[in-house]
């Protein structure tokens, strides 16, 4: 068995079985940008909601947002975004290819030894036009970060849901940039996913809730099924802090194409809200009814991409199995995570009408899919490689006996169950840790 994946091999299975596709493809697509198929949005959705759950849903200090995608480009300016949101970038005269000057001795660019062009700086942000007119006044951004909003709004928010230091504010939604070299399929796209908590705190409070927020976020990448040997933690040195950090590290993974963040947790003392309250001219205190104490809060930040975890996620779950007969290609997804949770066959067509009805039963409570197209073996296989983790099959036993079989896609082996146990078997099985499991 290997899980050495090739990043070709997974991208052509992502392509293949509808996970995801490169956007605008028939008119010969667009760098940078990627569009998601049938299982593909569902894996998506399923780790979205996980991390809703986990962090907003199961906790009494975290409340969520919704922003526009689009705010008053002041906010990018208090932010220092619009001053310092760049990257330094060249072009090589020889083979025409742009690359950002932080990359070249990384990777050895470029590979032609042509010569290359004077520096000069890259928007990192995409501008468009607020109104009728395309003018100087009339500019705004495709947000960069969705963090932001969240400290525009820490005051609404604040007095509106009645919350106390310390507490978060959460939010999913997509974000912009203009990335010179969007490379490695999803892991650095132009259009993305954040999945990002802002937690307030005292200052004498923050190391505290930065190390539980370290651990926490670790834990959780193998509660939905990622393998502890896979990951790591890396402090960011000084010279690599953000200018707004005090402290950063880096939830990594091992990639086909190296080890690469995965999630920032971040210290970010109070300099956001502190901006804010300078260019806006607002109050954004935070006043301790108990000790009368008033002061800005300081903020400990997690920021995860979504597409980057769903890659993650496809990544490690890819394994090529040598049987005796044949190759398989599997993804071991975890169930919370699986776009299908259980595949339903008959045996053969002419017992499709009571195994559809136990498919649309079975669809209230897990996510199916109904197959009876070609032999056994090629639905399983056919399951396999989408990630399903259980497939039943109804045969002609079971009218006689109310029994199905149930093949496990990890072990492929199949054991008789009571049609009327499906439920609290599936159920066991589907379970969520409440904790994260120990490497398997």
């Amino acid at each position: 068995m290997s899980n050495e994946v090739n990043m070709n091999d997974l991208i052509a299975l992502c392509k293949r079985k509808g996970f995801i596709f490169q956007s605008s493809e028939i008119y010969g697509g667009l760098n940078g940008f990627w569009d998601l198929g049938p299982p593909g949005v569902v894996l998506k959705r399923n780790i979205s909601a996980l991390w809703w759950k986990d962090v907003v849903d199961l906790r009494d200090d975290v409340v969520g947002l919704d922003s526009a995608i689009i705010m008053h480009p002041d906010i990018w300016r208090a932010s220092g975004h619009v001053d310092h949101f760049h990257d330094q970038m060249v072009d090589c005269r020889k083979c025409k290819k742009r690359f950002r000057i932080d990359h070249l001795e990384t990777d050895h660019c470029p590979e032609c030894g042509g010569e290359l062009t004077e520096a000069r700086q890259f928007d990192l942000m995409f501008k468009t036009f607020v109104g009728v007119a395309e003018e100087s006044g009339s500019v705004a951004y495709l947000r960069p970060e969705t963090a932001q909003a969240i400290f525009a709004q820490f005051k609404n928010v604040l007095s509106s849901s009645r919350m106390k230091v310390p507490f978060g504010i959460a939010q999913m939604g997509k974000s912009f940039r203009n990335e010179i070299t969007p490379r490695n399929f999803i892991f650095r796209s132009r259009e993305f996913e954040q999945m990002e908590l802002e937690f307030f705190v005292r200052e004498e409070d923050r190391e505290k809730w930065f190390e539980f927020w370290v651990q926490d976020r670790f834990d959780w990448y193998m509660k939905i099924g990622i393998r502890k040997k896979k990951l790591r933690l890396r402090e960011h040195r000084k010279e690599e802090l953000a200018h707004y950090a005090r402290r950063c590290i880096d939830i990594e993974y091992e990639y086909p194409f190296g080890w690469k963040e995965l999630e920032g947790i971040a210290d970010r003392g109070n300099f956001d809200l502190t901006r804010h309250i300078e260019h806006a001219g607002k109050d954004l205190s935070y006043f301790e009814e108990q000790s009368k104490e008033k002061f800005v809060p300081h903020v400990i930040e997690t920021s995860a991409g979504l597409d980057r975890t769903m890659l993650t996620i496809l990544a490690d779950a890819y394994h090529v199995e040598e049987l005796e007969k044949e190759t398989r290609t599997v993804l071991r997804f975890a169930p919370a995570v699986a776009p299908v949770q259980v595949a339903v066959f008959p045996l053969v067509k002419k017992l499709a009408d009571p195994v559809r009805a136990l498919e649309r039963d079975l669809r209230r409570w897990y996510k199916t899919f109904y197959d009876d197209g070609g032999s056994i073996g090629r639905r399983h296989r056919r399951q396999d490689e989408v990630g399903t983790p259980y497939c039943i099959t109804y045969d002609f036993t079971s009218p006689e006996d109310g029994t199905v079989t149930v093949r496990d896609r990890d072990s492929m082996e199949q054991v008789r169950i009571a049609m009327d146990q499906l439920r609290p078997y599936f159920d066991e099985k589907f379970q969520y840790p409440e904790k994260s499991p120990a490497d398997a």
